[in-house]
């Protein structure tokens, strides 16, 4: 009986202690399932069943009855899928049309509800809220903290919608067939290891995945152990240590330090911020393998990328590739606009002026708009420029967005989106060709690392940084004047006392340098270490696994701070 109340006790959903790859409950978790795997391997069909069952459970233990919208995003998208593949012309783009506005909803409502509304409401005189029905009925029905006054994020809602969004689009393009068992289809959307923070899995690479024969060598399960050990590692020692010991600090009361300090918490942030969301996927990752399937490549180096554009083609690679084909090149991509380019455009004006309801501000945006507008109309050549380059502008727009209905989202996905103009003119006039010289690489290197650094300031006043605070919704105020206090400090650098910061904060500094060193390593020496470790003696695994863990937990006996993406 006490090993019965003790498993129902652990299958209850507790909001303080999540299942995530920081927590002993999820290596036994991830034991199970793999006993459990082992015995069901040869059975393809019943395995992706069983596996299935086992992400909704994962996702129950962190997100609680929130799985039961993952469970309707399934649902919808399989049952719409089979009526796409069953129609031609208009009926076709009519469920496919259904797919992406039911997705949109859901998305809406969760991450931009409050945000609208909270907008509306001073504009309207009204002080409706859009949580008083569901959150009522959730209450009373489910139990669930669902409060009236607030609506919480689902983890993980943005990934999962991104997937099933982009298998409906697969299908309707004919680059995949739907897949017939529906429990297959919850499998792939659901698998856990990738599930509340990616990496975004397509359609079209996961699904063939479904139904081949589960093969793992001992060079694959060594492979599995270096990502599951390397991401563990970032994660707890690095990114956790930093957050606690300076970026947290730093960015709670921006006025409070020196503009030196300042700076060196957005050193600290941009390693922690990488550290941690590729630590989280290099663990998914590691774990896939493990059970016989492959996840896409979601990180590549980013600091070493001479210009913005290369920036995205390393960072979030499965959602910078998301936006490119499922929404730049629908826009028209560097060829044209399209429709699509006008209703993004509408959404986006729309955010805005909802945004800044201020009237001053928005005649100056519009005053603008209708001056370009007939730039576009008399000069062809302007005409094309300005529509690529609104394209890229929309698309960045979007992304921020993605993270969250805030101002510093917003700003932040538009500064990434001006340095990718930017960067594309200076492309144009520059007298460097390409990057033939060392040193042409080093300043482009240092000017893009530094510019993406500095638009974290507002990505990262932006974001939660606890659990607790993952329930709340974003104060627009607070985060704006956290960023804008971090900019007048960092303005007051020169005064800053250089020599006695330095020595106070030199074990952090030295693990910072580590971080950045180890992360410029020429790409061939880190391919190198990862296969001889993969080839090593068992021996060398069982020693390096038992160190990680227990360099791994030492340090979360320091304190757990929540994977940075789950917020989104």
């Amino acid at each position: 009986m006490e090993i019965l109340d003790a498993l129902i006790d652990w299958l209850r959903f507790d909001p303080r202690a999540p299942l995530t790859f920081t927590r002993v409950g999820f290596w036994a978790y991830l034991v199970v399932v793999l006993v459990g795997f082992a015995t069901l391997e040869r059975k393809i069909a019943v395995r992706n069943a069983y596996l299935f069952g086992m992400s909704l459970l994962f996702y129950w233990k962190t997100s609680g009855w929130f799985f039961l919208i993952l469970l309707f995003s399934t649902g919808s998208d399989w049952w719409i899928g089979q009526r796409i593949a069953a129609h031609e012309g208009g009926a076709r783009k009519g469920w496919l049309a259904l797919s992406l506005t039911i997705n949109l909803l859901v998305l809406f409502y969760f991450k931009y509800a409050y945000f609208f509304v909270d907008s509306l409401n001073p504009i309207l005189g009204t002080h409706w809220q859009p949580t008083h029905v569901l959150g009522e009925w959730s209450n009373a029905v489910l139990g669930t903290s669902f409060r009236v006054d607030r609506i919480l994020l689902p983890v993980g809602i943005s990934f999962y919608t991104f997937q099933t969004m982009s298998y409906a689009i697969d299908v309707f393009r004919r680059e995949i067939e739907p897949v017939k068992n529906p429990l297959d289809f919850g499998f792939y959307v659901s698998f856990f290891p990738q599930l509340v923070a990616g990496p975004i899995v397509r359609a079209r690479d996961f699904i063939p995945q479904l139904y081949r024969p589960y093969a793992l060598t001992r060079a694959g399960f060594g492979m599995g152990l270096f990502w599951v050990l390397n991401g563990l590692i970032k994660k707890v020692w690095l990114a956790d240590y930093l957050a606690l010991n300076l970026v947290d600090r730093v960015f709670s009361r921006p006025e409070a330090y020196s503009g030196f300090e300042n700076l060196l918490g957005l050193y600290a942030y941009s390693l922690q911020v990488y550290a941690d969301f590729s630590g989280y996927t290099d663990m998914a990752i590691g774990i896939a393998i493990w059970l016989g399937f492959r996840l896409p490549q979601n990180f590549n180096a980013p600091y070493k990328a001479k210009n913005v554009g290369e920036f995205w083609k390393r960072w979030h690679m499965s959602l910078s590739t998301w936006l490119k084909d499922y929404l730049y090149i629908p826009m028209g991509g560097n060829r044209k606009g399209s429709v699509f380019t006008a209703i993004t455009s509408s959404f986006i004006l729309l955010f805005f002026a909802l945004l800044v309801p201020n009237i001053g501000v928005l005649l100056v945006v519009a005053g603008t708009l209708c001056l370009a507008i007939g730039a576009a109309l008399w000069f062809p050549a302007f005409k094309r420029w300005s529509v690529t380059n609104i394209n890229v502008m929309l698309t960045m727009l979007i992304g921020g967005l993605w993270h969250g209905a805030s101002w510093n989202f917003v700003l932040w996905g538009g500064l990434n989106g001006l340095g990718i103009v930017v960067y594309k003119l200076w492309r144009k006039v520059s007298p460097w060709e390409g990057y033939d010289k060392w040193w042409k690489a080093l300043v482009g290197g240092l000017l893009t690392f530094h510019f993406i650094t500095a638009t974290r300031i507002w990505f990262r006043s932006g974001s939660k940084t606890t659990w607790e605070s993952l329930e709340e919704g974003h104060n627009l105020l607070t985060e704006w004047f956290t960023a804008n206090a971090m900019i007048r400090q960092l303005g007051q650098i020169p005064s800053s006392p250089f020599a006695d910061i330095v020595r106070g904060y030199a074990p952090l500094l030295a693990l910072m340098a580590a971080g950045y060193a180890i992360h410029l390593l020429p790409d061939r020496w880190k391919q190198g270490y990862r296969e001889a470790f993969s080839r090593a003696p068992l021996w060398v695994h069982v020693v390096a696994g038992v160190a990680g863990i227990s360099l791994a937990w030492q340090a979360m006996r320091a304190g757990l701070q929540p994977f940075i993406y789950f917020q989104f």
